[in-house]
């Protein structure tokens, strides 16, 4: 009898293992597209537990987007301590055809006149707010 019980635990531990993964899945996705650092996954009881370092503070904001997304404003179901590796600066941006300084400005701060503080931020390698290239790499400001 104590060997069906043991048994039986076992396989409602998979159970639980399983539906906190799945229901996860997409933060666990979106954490190996982000290519996040020194990543630990965990489960401990019914609780998924997540640990690792995004690159940027802007990384780490589309984490925790997608945990709320998932489990709501205070998951009980989830721990994640993610760290992150350079919080000097917000993101960095990658320029693709047809952008602009105020389309990325609005991309990350809602705010399209925040180009200013994208351009300064770049002034190093942008001359002009209005000329920017594909393949440039650009610093996002913590603003």
């Amino acid at each position: 009898m104590e060997f069906i019980k043991r048994q039986l635990c076992k396989s409602q531990l998979k159970t639980n293992i399983n539906m906190v993964k799945a229901k996860y899945q997409s933060v666990l996705d979106l954490g190996e597209k982000l290519n996040i650092q020194n990543e630990d996954i965990q489960v401990n009881g019914d609780t998924l537990e997540i640990r690792g370092t995004a690159a940027t503070p802007y990384h780490k904001n589309l984490l925790w987007d997608e945990i709320k997304k998932a489990g709501g404003d205070n998951p009980s179901d989830l721990m994640a301590d993610i760290k992150v590796a350079d919080d000097s600066i917000y993101a960095k941006h990658t320029v693709i055809s047809g952008e602009s300084l105020s389309l990325i400005a609005k991309h990350y701060f809602k705010d399209p006149m925040n180009y200013k503080q994208i351009f300064a931020a770049n002034i190093d390698i942008l001359k002009n707010p209005d000329l920017i290239d594909p393949g440039q790499v650009l610093v996002i400001p913590n603003l």
